[in-house]
């Protein structure tokens, strides 16, 4: 029998981000398994009349909205939309992923409808929204967001997370170890190109000719410490200077960053190139000789593991990463990448330089890394983790099915 599995989702594809190249690669291996997968966005999504999208492939219902709504009515709206699909598609799992705005609607419809629910947990609701500045930790709205979480995931059949610092996190809210899985980032090693040389066109164009180049790929949050990385900058140059920054994406912080450029008189070493489409990140991948994660230390970092780190090692690519707890997690210190002390701009410039004065380790460090992730940290090795998930979470209902 094909299990049928309703995904309720922050937001997808054509949308890019971390969270919709996660989803699309648990959609893609859930298929290799001969499930069936349907696909809810919410209003965060954005202003929607309904009904269904098409992006790269994949059928994403929309829930109407006009983008105008606030939390309670968007969860109703959620709601409703989701009774209506379940009515429609009758699955047999209701898997809602991050935030707790999803969750909630989600455990709502099952057990109108006595369907499990596996809540996945990508990051803390409270902690992201820390992040983004929209409240403080201690604040009323935090512990409104934090009880709200904790009710979630508490009442879900299931709990997937993403990495074992959140797990622990979960665990400490009152959530037994049996009814929390962690399905890790990954990578699909087949899309990276390992040690791929760079295109000499594109280089050039950059003005990167003959140059020594750092960087960074990725959306521009606060949390990235971004500014560490042009602070950093500006103390190697003395050493290095054919030194260059090239920083491809943009976010909130662009303008901050861009201003920080031209105090600190980098505007000739630093390379902005604004957001390129996904499938043309990799090109400029190539281009940098050292790639920068220098995450600062806070909850959400310390708790959360990132994608990028994982697709730099796929690709061969050396990096330097802060030492928060996501990238411990991850990151095996000068054995796949290194590590510097979080927060600190000095630590991160001596990190670049001994890495930049340490070529002769590069091809072994770059082998080390790749055969990390072919190993431990497929997709498909972790998708194959929520057959055990589902399993658990129908039984939790009397149900039981081969699939």
């Amino acid at each position: 029998m094909s299990l049928r599995i309703l995904h309720v989702l922050d937001h997808s594809l054509p949308l890019h981000s971390g969270y919709a190249f996660r989803t699309v690669s648990i959609l893609r291996e859930q298929r290799k398994l001969g499930w069936e997968t349907f696909h809810l966005t919410t209003p965060k999504q954005g202003t929607s009349a309904g009904g269904s999208e098409q992006a790269d492939g994949w059928t994403f219902h929309r829930t109407a909205n006009s983008g105008q709504e606030g939390l309670v009515a968007q969860m109703r709206l959620t709601a409703a939309r989701l009774d209506e699909l379940v009515a429609e598609l009758r699955p047999d799992i209701l898997h809602p992923h991050s935030p707790v705005l999803n969750a909630l609607p989600a455990l709502w419809v099952g057990r109108k409808r006595r369907i499990p629910v596996v809540y996945e947990m990508r990051a803390s609701w409270e902690d992201a929204a820390v992040d983004h500045g929209t409240t403080s930790e201690g604040s009323l709205r935090y512990r409104v967001s934090r009880g709200l979480e904790s009710f979630a995931l508490r009442r879900a059949d299931q709990v997937t997370t993403i990495c074992e610092g959140l797990r622990g996190d979960i665990r400490a809210r009152g959530v037994p170890d049996e009814r929390i899985t962690v399905i890790p980032n990954a990578v699909d090693v087949a899309a990276f190109q390992f040690g791929a040389e760079p295109d000499p066109v594109l280089r050039s164009s950059l003005g990167l000719d003959g140059k020594t180049v750092l960087g960074f790929a990725g959306s521009f949050y606060g949390y990235e410490g971004l500014d560490l990385l042009i602070e950093a900058t500006h103390k190697l140059v003395p050493a290095y200077p054919d030194l260059r920054v090239l920083l491809v994406g943009g976010g909130p912080q662009e303008a901050n960053l861009k201003a920080q450029v031209e105090r600190l008189g980098l505007g000739d070493r630093v390379v902005f190139t604004g957001r390129v489409p996904h499938s043309q990140v990799q090109r400029y991948y190539e281009l940098i000789d050292v790639l920068a994660y220098p995450r600062l230390p806070i909850r959400l970092t310390e708790l959360v593991t990132p994608l990028k780190p994982l697709e730099a090692m796929a690709q061969g690519r050396m990096f330097v990463a802060s030492d928060v707890g996501g990238h411990r997690e991850l990151i095996r210190h000068g054995e796949t990448g290194f590590l510097f002390r979080a927060g600190d701009a000095d630590a991160l410039a001596a990190a670049i330089d001994d890495v930049l004065t340490r070529r002769d380790v590069w091809p072994h460090v770059r082998v080390q890394a790749r055969r990390f992730v072919e190993v431990e940290r497929t997709w498909e090795n972790s998708v194959a983790r929520y057959r055990e998930v589902y399993r658990r979470a129908l039984a939790s209902q009397g149900r039981v099915l081969n699939f």
